[in-house]
């Protein structure tokens, strides 16, 4: 279907054309399988931008989804429910044994709520005067306003000025440029542990730890965006995790509800007590259809050891695309990879040409392709995956 407002055929498009002209449509997905509406086979290598972590119509979620929703979907967060209690005792007991911090969650629908939550929270935290995030160029935070200023990408603030104030960003890596971005009305500190949107770029060895001690010196918030990463995507639970930092803030969404919208920001608990009752909310903050989804997920991911999945996979996965011809490098952690194919070589062609043969990735540059398939995705899955890019490489 055409984005504009009417095709060639003079049909009338029904959506707001922010996404541009979909090149397929999909109506039916198992497992790592996408089936579109001529009956056309495709393997997902790309899970919905790293959400569908289980698989598309994984059975225990769909079961868990379905049986919640004959049960009570919402009733406001005026009243409690014992699943989005469950689920948040959950996402602390999770967050507590990766950092071993005592922490609260605060449920939302996505990772931009999240991060604006978060975001939020730390000029409450900080207090008047204190109100300024320091971020990374090539940083991707969400497209909400105080999130998309976060966002470290200069190009995608143009048609919205002016941006909220209190947002400054510094080049991802370089401790010292961060270290000269600090004055006294900085608060917090956001940054991801891989860059996802920005290329999959991996924080440099030692980046984290060097910024949780700036924090710990300034009495800063050390925030970490695991929207992407998060829930077992890098082969540990969450990306920090590489790095042995404890950061006092966590956002996340994606994974967590394997394609059910929902996102949570975490926070140590002497931080979370910044907020008070009206200072933050939502309407579906919480209900329990979407944590019955977090409920299962993480149950699932338990039981078939995810982080493990996720590192053996891709360390599989990324063997074979660094013995591709006309792949010259592979970046990356887990199962969320980047294969660069060099100088000259259009991303987004080899991306579109993937389509065709019956692959989902995507361009997530200019010269790169990016790889985050379903954990449970299969060695011969990805042996199938692999010779189809040799031959559109070749």
């Amino acid at each position: 279907m055409s984005a504009h407002s009417f095709d060639a055929q003079g049909q009338h498009c029904p959506f707001i054309p922010v996404f541009g002209a979909p090149q397929v449509m999909f109506e039916r997905g198992l497992g790592t399988e996408l089936w579109d509406t001529d009956g056309k086979r495709y393997l997902d290598f790309l899970g919905g931008l790293a959400v569908t972590a289980l698989g598309h119509s994984n059975p225990v979620i769909a079961a868990a989804i379905c049986e919640q929703a004959s049960t009570l979907m919402h009733v406001s967060n005026l009243f409690a429910n014992p699943v989005a209690t469950e689920a948040a005792q959950m996402v602390n007991a999770l967050l507590h044994e990766c950092t071993g911090a005592v922490g609260q969650t605060f449920f939302c629908n996505s990772g931009a709520e999240a991060n604006e939550a978060a975001l939020k929270l730390a000029r409450k935290f900080g207090g008047r005067g204190r109100h300024a995030v320091v971020s990374a160029y090539g940083s991707f935070h969400g497209r909400t306003l105080a999130a998309l200023a976060a966002t470290g990408q200069p190009a995608k603030h143009e048609p919205f000025f002016p941006m909220p104030d209190g947002f400054r960003h510094v080049a991802f890596g370089d401790i010292d440029a961060l270290r000269g971005a600090i004055d006294p009305t900085v608060g917090a500190v956001l940054i991801e542990s891989v860059q996802g949107e920005g290329g999959v770029v991996p924080a440099p060895v030692g980046y984290l730890r060097a910024i949780r001690d700036l924090c710990d010196e300034r009495g800063m918030l050390m925030m970490i965006d695991e929207v992407q990463t998060g829930f077992a995507r890098t082969g540990r639970w969450f990306g920090f995790q590489h790095h042995e930092v404890v950061p006092d803030v966590v956002t996340m969404a994606k994974a967590m509800g394997n394609g059910f919208p929902v996102g949570a920001m975490w926070a140590r608990v002497e931080v979370a007590s910044a907020f008070q009752p009206g200072d933050h909310g939502s309407t579906y903050s919480g209900t329990a259809i979407a944590t019955a989804a977090v409920r299962a997920v993480i149950n699932e991911m338990r039981r078939i050891d995810a982080p493990a999945l996720s590192a053996s996979k891709g360390a599989y996965l990324a063997t074979k695309l660094a013995a591709v011809p006309g792949v010259v490098d592979v970046r990356g952690q887990g199962l969320l990879l980047a294969a660069e194919l060099g100088a000259g070589v259009d991303a987004k062609a080899v991306y579109t040409e993937l389509l065709k043969r019956g692959v989902v990735t995507n361009a997530v540059t200019a010269t790169a392709i990016r790889f985050a398939p379903p954990i449970t995705v299969s060695h011969a899955e990805i042996d199938e995956v692999v010779a189809v890019m040799t031959a559109v490489l070749a």
